[in-house]
């Protein structure tokens, strides 16, 4: 490190050009915007309480204290997700339209590849997104996890052979993907259920994420007349204490795809995000209501990529 960078406004300045990147690790691995925050705030405290004189790569020590502080505060939350109400959905993040034009981008902030991720053991989410997300070579995987290089390679490959078994493979564009969107809003808000239906994949899947504090569905719902059925039942009726009429759908891109928000006068009430099939129709829908989980859509905070 430079003399320089070992004064406060040194050692401030490094930290700050390094933030997004810290936060775009700690959200990936913890799926929320206020823990990732929480754990980027606790690795400014660990950096600036530092022995200087044994940093020989600032980005690389950060990536590291980051990694291990995401690293415990996704073991806890994993217990606690356990006991969660309802299914488990990452809290929706407004994406800029750029990132829905780098494939691999935004399909790693994506709310179908997060939930994924919740199925990797912490250790293999951490190898898995540094690696394949972030790029950083083995050797400094390794070191940031504390683990045996050639562990950690046996760490990527299972997690790597997991993610391919259960992503979504769909290849539509980000133009294609707002026109699906469109037609399933038009086939919703329009309350006839054959048009609903016609604009579902037959094996479509309905997550929604009310984590007991709002009206949502406990479990996931499969198939196309029952998500369709759950979908106009809850349309044109009071959510959350706000009426039909008080309610309005705004477009956004959200979590690297084009999607929705409906918003009472005084906050947002739910997020909608689609994965589209290539032939147009909708193969899962997320659904955020849990206004815990809504912090980040209601103060307008784009995820940094």
């Amino acid at each position: 490190m430079t003399e320089a960078s070992g004064t406060s406004e040194g050692i401030e300045a490094v930290f700050e050009g390094h933030r997004k990147l810290l936060f775009a690790v700690a959200y990936r691995m913890l799926g929320t915007s206020a823990d990732a925050e929480d754990t980027v705030q606790d690795a400014w405290l660990r950096w600036s309480a530092a022995d200087r004189s044994e940093i020989g790569d600032p980005r690389a020590f950060l990536v590291r204290i980051t990694t291990n502080l995401a690293l415990d505060r996704l073991r806890s939350a994993r217990a606690q997700r356990e006991t969660y109400v309802g299914p488990w959905l990452p809290e929706p993040m407004l994406t800029t339209p750029d990132v829905a034009e780098d494939a691999e981008l935004s399909e790693s902030v994506s709310m179908a590849m997060m939930v994924v991720l919740e199925t990797l053991s912490p250790l293999e989410r951490a190898v898995f997104l540094l690696k394949e997300v972030f790029g950083f070579p083995y050797g400094e995987i390794a070191e940031a996890v504390d683990r045996s290089e050639t562990a950690v390679r046996q760490l990527g490959t299972r997690a790597r052979k997991h993610v391919e078994a259960r992503r979504p493979r769909f290849e539509t564009d980000r133009h294609e993907r707002r026109a699906a969107t469109e037609r399933f809003l038009d086939a919703a808000m329009g309350g006839d259920i054959n048009v609903l239906m016609e604009a579902l994949a037959p094996d479509v899947v309905l997550w929604t994420d009310g984590g007991g504090k709002v009206r949502a569905a406990r479990r996931t719902i499969h198939g196309a007349a029952k998500v369709a059925r759950w979908l106009l039942a809850v349309m044109g009726q009071p959510y959350q204490g706000v009426r039909p009429e008080e309610m309005r759908m705004r477009r956004a891109e959200i979590n690297g795809v084009p999607g929705l928000v409906l918003e009472g006068p005084d906050a947002p009430i739910t997020t909608i995000t689609l994965d589209i099939r290539d032939d147009g129709r909708v193969a899962s829908i997320q659904l955020v209501a849990n206004p815990d989980k809504l912090r980040a859509i209601s103060t307008n905070s784009h995820l940094p990529m």
